[in-house]
């Protein structure tokens, strides 16, 4: 399903998708899904692909899904759950960012890297658990997630981008691991 598809559809609540699809995308600005099921032999959430849909509360990736493009889920100011499937190994610039009702995240180990902006501006994010196998931490992050109490950097990082963790106002406690 490509890019704008669907864009702008605001009074569209669900949809249901076969798994003959593989590429997910053209959702943005569908301000009434409440929510949405990925099926199985989907492999990569597009760019923008629900960027701005601000009915949507949860979402489950499914263990089929590799990529999550650029912005998929920006601006999803409902979304207060999401499940990231345990083979996604590419979370794009931006994917998560403004979700501010978004409490807590966790980073599958499948994932190396947290790319630039990924969860900027999720500013209800209380806890975020990053697997052991993340090696850097991009610019901007968790930029402005004013939520956050508490973060553990693992070992495994070995590089944490410039403004990562900025303005972060209710961080308290910070652990960073050996090798940054």
């Amino acid at each position: 399903i490509a890019n704008g598809a669907f864009e702008g559809c605001t009074e569209l609540a669900s949809i249901t998708i076969p798994n003959s699809v593989t590429y997910l995308s053209g959702f943005s600005g569908c301000t009434g899904l409440k929510t949405i099921t990925i099926p199985d032999g989907v492999t990569k959430i597009g760019n923008e692909a629900f960027e701005g849909c601000t009915g949507l509360t949860k979402v489950e990736i499914p263990d089929s899904v590799t990529e999550i493009g650029y912005d998929a889920f920006k601006g999803c100011t409902g979304l207060t759950n999401i499940d990231i499937g345990n083979n996604v190994t590419s979370i794009a610039n931006g994917a998560f960012e403004g979700c501010t009702e978004l409490a807590s995240i966790t980073i599958p180990d499948s994932v190396t890297e947290i790319s630039d902006y990924v969860f900027k501006g999720c500013t209800g994010l209380k806890s975020i658990l990053i697997s052991d196998n993340v090696k850097k931490i991009g610019y901007s992050s968790f930029f402005e997630c004013t939520g956050l109490i508490s973060v553990t950097i693992p070992d495994s990082v070995i590089e944490i981008g410039g403004s990562a963790f900025k303005e972060c106002t209710g961080l308290t406690n910070v652990v960073i691991g050996n090798n940054v």
